[in-house]
């Protein structure tokens, strides 16, 4: 792309409209070869037409975008004839490479099929003649569109559980992880919707803006199919660098120009089928007074109309600002939409909140947040008119931004109202359920900042929580909760939970049984909001283990002195063992926290622990932790894997070969060579158990990373006590705990030379 130009306004579109001219060509020449007349005159030749529907029916052909042509013939034109002419226009096309979406349909089947498929409807709204008998083509377009008028009511609750389930699916363009340019709310399929309810004459939608919103979103699809060299549709964060330089922009403003013109289209089609709902809505009789429609009072200045709650005419939003958190709080907790022209009418007149707020406002600042599933829908209209910005101009730096991590399904700004709702769920079980819900919102508020978005969201929430009327003490309380709300998914998933020294590490952060609440309401939030991964029935039975050994570390009920720890689980009995040779062993199975947990008897001998590993990533499975502890001269191992339902005798006969020493582990699973293997990061984790080294692998995950590890710690005569895995999307957060021959922690010398090796062996 060194030599490509950028496209100037409106080439894009000039683009597809030529695609459409040239396919237009195409398919008229192939017509005319294959009908002996012109097809427009019943004496001259057979009534049969070329249709095209669809995008292509728009004149509106991306790079890759298939020819959604119909063969439209007369009802009583011989099958064989019908047959002949299409096999005559398809073949050519198929030769040629050409993708083609075609059909073969009479008129009286292109109406019927119409009348029972809406998307079939919807496409046949947009038909047009390519070549042969344009009365025919017209016809059947009155009459589907005329049966689209009349049953309207049926077709358009049709249309909108297919929308309702597509956005299930695809996400919303605006705020999804990996948007769908085509299928997400707020996408490209939405804005044909919009053309589709205009036509049934029930509603009105702006079109100039419609179409231009349309036209910019196929702009951004048609450099996706250039840059890709294929159709595709979703735009992900490797494919944006790309996108934006064909349309000269930076990557962080494409995906934010992007998300807007969802946002937009999706805001215009929420507007719309609220008008849908009020044109379909039996009409009701209106109380009237001598100044209008009678509008069921809420508050102060804000009351129900419609449907909807508005901001009232004697309201003076100028002089009173607190009128827009008491509507916003009213339509959220009653579930209901907050007008359009009230939002707009609040963002254009409401005055300043003085410094800080009163309690009052912060009141009702708390309400809003803690209203649950209804916060969402206000949350957005507020900020889609501009309030948001007059209560919390921190907003606009996270506002559409994409997330880093692949875990997250959406955007930073979405993604923090959803964690407000699921924290909603859970206020009774904390002290303090309004501190709970402004670190909700505000605990990811660092990441429109450079720099750890926890360090730097201390701070700036702590500051909004002063201005926002909270106490000193609350602020910092708040500021401690978005500093720390990464903490214990982190040490749960990445440390050893039974050490005591993990809980007294953690205590000392906490300080206090209700902050400890706070933090673990707030964790389990984040990664409910975060994404299906993010809260594992394997991570949320680790968060919850951790949070009990903390609190019993702050009530005094913890007794086992951490000089004393071996790495095992105090709750977990030892099997009872015999004589074992180097390549006995016996497994247990059970089901444990959406995984099973591995219980393995075996000899106490140098590399046990590197020979399981690699027979279990042989057996497929992925490994969330492991520990082991020597008794004499056998020793024990658990493990948890990621697979359910494991057979004890089949997965028994996989690891066989690999304690037997049958197998060469080395050459099975040696690393495949990848792009950023020298990247592994290996380091030491200095101070954070008194009874073993810690070592923190970073690295890409792939196969026999494990058993890589493991072999290289039994090469330099070390032990494994035990070994904790994260899993990133690609990348993975190992930590292993590793003693000498006499069960210590390794000296600084062993330590450094373990690190060293290991990233040699990694890289």
């Amino acid at each position: 792309m060194s030599d490509h130009i950028v496209p100037g306004p409106h080439e894009l579109a000039q683009r597809r409209s030529d695609r459409a001219l040239a396919a237009d060509r195409r398919l008229r020449g192939l017509f005319s070869a294959a009908v002996p007349a012109d097809g427009t005159d019943p004496r001259e030749g057979p009534k049969l037409a070329l249709v095209a529907v669809g995008g292509y029916g728009r004149s509106e052909l991306s790079p890759f975008s298939d020819l959604d042509v119909v063969l439209l013939h007369d009802p009583t034109i011989d099958e064989a004839v019908v047959r002949q002419v299409a096999e005559a226009i398809w073949y050519p096309l198929w030769n040629d490479g050409v993708a083609l979406d075609h059909s073969v349909r009479d008129a009286t089947q292109m109406r019927e099929t119409a009348a029972t498929d809406h998307r079939a409807a919807m496409g046949m709204l947009d038909a047009r003649t390519v070549a042969g008998d344009a009365g025919l083509v017209l016809t059947l377009r009155s009459q589907v569109l005329a049966d689209w008028r009349r049953d309207a009511r049926a077709r358009v609750d049709q249309v909108r559980q297919a929308r309702n389930d597509r956005i299930e699916r695809a996400g919303w363009l605006a705020h999804a992880a990996v948007p769908d340019l085509k299928e997400s709310g707020g996408g490209l399929r939405d804005s044909v919707i919009l053309r589709a309810l205009v036509a049934t004459w029930l509603i009105d939608v702006p079109h100039g803006e419609s179409e231009s919103l349309r036209s910019d979103l196929l702009d951004v699809r048609d450099a996706l199919h250039e840059t890709a060299g294929r159709r595709v549709d979703r735009l992900n964060a490797d494919s944006i660098p790309d996108v934006a330089r064909y349309l000269g922009m930076g990557a962080e403003e494409l995906d934010l120009h992007t998300r807007e013109i969802g946002r937009r289209i999706a805001h215009l089609a929420a507007l719309s089928w609220h008008k849908i709902d009020r044109a379909l809505t039996p009409a009701r009789r209106r109380a009237i007074t001598a100044t209008g429609p009678l509008v069921a009072p809420l508050s102060d200045g804000v009351g129900v109309l419609d449907g909807e709650v508005i901001v009232t005419a004697k309201a003076d939003p100028s002089a009173d600002p607190e009128v827009a958190l008491r509507a916003a709080a009213a339509a959220a907790r009653g579930r209901m939409p907050l007008s359009p022209g009230s939002a707009a009418r609040l963002a254009r007149s409401m005055g300043m909140f003085p410094d800080p707020w009163p309690p009052s406002s912060s009141r009702l600042m708390v309400d809003l947040l803690t209203s649950g599933a209804g916060l969402v829908r206000v949350w957005d209209e507020l900020d889609f008119a501009g309030v948001v910005d007059r209560l919390l101009p921190e907003w606009e730096a996270i506002r559409l931004r994409g997330s880093s991590s692949p875990v997250h399904r959406f955007t930073v700004d979405r993604h923090s109202l959803e964690t407000c709702v699921f924290a909603a769920a859970v206020k009774r079980d904390v002290a303090r359920p309004d501190l709970l819900a402004v670190a909700a919102l505000l605990h990811d508020i660092g990441k429109g900042v450079e720099g750890d978005h926890s360090e730097v969201g201390q701070p700036i929430a702590a500051d909004i929580a002063r201005r926002w009327g909270f106490s000193s003490a609350d602020s910092i309380v708040i500021g401690r909760l978005v500093r720390w709300h990464l903490l214990l998914p982190t040490i749960a998933t990445r440390r050893d939970i039974e050490d005591p020294s993990t809980a007294a590490n953690v205590a000392e952060i906490v300080e206090t049984e209700d902050f400890l609440d706070l933090l673990a309401a707030l964790t389990a939030s984040d990664a409910q909001a975060t994404g299906p991964t993010a809260w594992t029935a394997w991570r949320r039975g680790l968060v919850r283990g951790l949070v009990e050994k903390v609190r019993g570390v702050l009530d005094g009920t913890v007794v086992v002195p951490a000089e004393e720890y071996e790495g095992w689980p105090a709750t977990v009995p030892i099997p009872d063992h015999g004589t074992l040779g180097p390549a006995d062993f016996v497994l247990t199975v059970e089901p444990h926290q959406g995984g099973s947990l591995l219980t393995i008897l075996t000899s106490n001998r140098r590399g046990v622990m590197a020979d399981l590993a690699g027979g279990l990533a042989l057996a497929g499975l992925a490994i969330r932790s492991a520990r082991t502890v020597t008794r004499g001269d056998a020793a024990v191992s658990l493990w948890e894997v990621s697979r359910p339902d494991l057979d004890t005798a089949r997965l028994t006969d996989r690891l066989r070969p690999a304690m037997a020493g049958e197998l060469d582990l080395a050459g099975r699973l040696e690393l495949t060579s990848i792009a950023d293997a020298p990247d592994a990061r290996v380091r030491v984790l200095d101070q954070l158990s008194d009874t073993a080294t810690l070592l923190e692998v970073r690295a890409q995950d792939r196969r026999g990373l494990v058993w890589t590890v493991c072999d290289q710690i039994a090469s330099l005569g070390l032990s494994i006590r035990s070994a904790h895995m994260s899993t990133y999307g690609e990348e993975v957060r190992d930590v292993f705990y590793v003693v000498d021959v006499e069960g210590h922690p390794l000296d600084d010398t062993t330590a450094t030379s373990l690190r060293d090796g290991l990233a040699t062996a990694l890289a």
